[in-house]
Order: structure tokens, then C-alpha cells, then sequence
């Protein structure tokens, strides 16, 4: 009986072109700025980040903007153990939803600067840019977030605001 197969390295590619609307188009240019941009819901007052132009909860167009601060707090988190080919990030990394100062809504990205074990539900973390030089309208000028030294917000304010975003 010959040995199973266990791998297939197989080239796979995917090219896509996206096209930014109104709202993203203006966090994307913030973000190259060192800016956090959201769009506030006339209707039920939730800051988007990164907008979408309409609330997603009452189905009205969101237009007003809002500057958002590069600080938040980590409602979940999940460490990664499973390496990829290519991947960027050393293993075990750290992948959280982070509500920002000021924001409704999670956005999702790096923890880095803290051990993978240490991340915690609450901890206050903030945004570490790239260099002036490397700057781009991408989420990925953000390289990363790391803690901020602050008290931890307490766990039953965490699970409220996950509550308060469904």
C-alpha cells in the first residue's frame, strides 16, 4: 500500500479590484492622515468604523462624520496557532475586535507588543502606525495595536458593549 497524501502544493490566485463608495473612501483617505474616521446613524447614534455609509442596524444613510481616537479596548480576541504559507506574523499572533474610543461597532486587527497569553477581554490598547514613508489609504498603515498600560475595562462593561452591538 503506498503512503497517504498529505499535502498538494497547488498555485491558486485571486485578483479582485474593489471600489470604495463615499464613506470608506473618506476613512481610507483619513487613515492616510493617521486618522480614524466613523459615520455616526442619525437614528440610533451608532458610530460605524470603517463606515459603510448606512446603518446596518436601521437601514438610513449615515453621513455624519465622526474623528475617532486610535485608542480602544479588546472585546474578543483569538490566538492563532495554525502557521500559513506567507503569513506575516509569527505564531502564536493575536487577532481581536477592538470597539474604538468613541466608535459602536468592533473593528478587527493585530494585537502585537504583548504576549499572546497576556491578551485579555478589556485590555486598552492603541493604534501603532507604519512609518511617514510607507503610508498608504489602507487599514494596513495600522500595522498593529498594542497595549496602552491603562486599567482594564471592567469584563460586565465589555460584555455590554458586545450586547449593545448585535
Amino acid at each position: 500500500m503506498s503512503d497517504p497524501i498529505t499535502k498538494i502544493a497547488t498555485p491558486i490566485s485571486l485578483d479582485y479590484s474593489y471600489t470604495p463608495g463615499r464613506a470608506v473612501s473618506r476613512f481610507l483617505r483619513g487613515i492616510a492622515q493617521r486618522k480614524i474616521v466613523g459615520e455616526r446613524c442619525p437614528e440610533c447614534t451608532n458610530v460605524y468604523v470603517p463606515p459603510k455609509g448606512a446603518c446596518a442596524r436601521c437601514g438610513v444613510a449615515t453621513s455624519e462624520e465622526v474623528q475617532i481616537k486610535p485608542t480602544g479596548t479588546i472585546t474578543t480576541y483569538c490566538v492563532v496557532n495554525v502557521p500559513f504559507t506567507g503569513q506575516a506574523v509569527e505564531c502564536p499572533y493575536v487577532s481581536a475586535s477592538i470597539v474604538l474610543d468613541g466608535a459602536d461597532i468592533p473593528i478587527m486587527h493585530l494585537i502585537q507588543e504583548v504576549a499572546a497569553e497576556e491578551v485579555r477581554m478589556g485590555m486598552r490598547v492603541e493604534a501603532v502606525w507604519v512609518d511617514e514613508s510607507e503610508m498608504k489609504p489602507t487599514v494596513e498603515s495600522i500595522k498593529y495595536f498594542r497595549p496602552t498600560g491603562e486599567p482594564d475595562v471592567p469584563f460586565e462593561e465589555v460584555i455590554a458593549t458586545i450586547e449593545g452591538a448585535d
